[in-house]
């Protein structure tokens, strides 16, 4: 995964407009506000609601 620094540093969780955090690993961006993990596919983030995965599941 390769992300530019600078995209990260301006993308917030578009649920909660919580910063986000990189995943290198599970090849996520993650909000730790919301608890939703987006998906990185070819190096582009997928900042869809509905493409997030729920941290903890219920």
């Amino acid at each position: 995964m390769n992300l530019d620094p600078a995209l990260v540093e301006i993308l917030v969780c578009p649920q909660c407009r919580s910063g986000l955090f990189v995943d290198v690993e599970a090849e996520e961006l993650v909000c730790n506000g919301c608890a939703l993990a987006y998906p990185v596919r070819r190096d582009i983030p997928v900042m869809l609601v509905d493409e997030a995965r729920p941290l903890n599941p219920s």
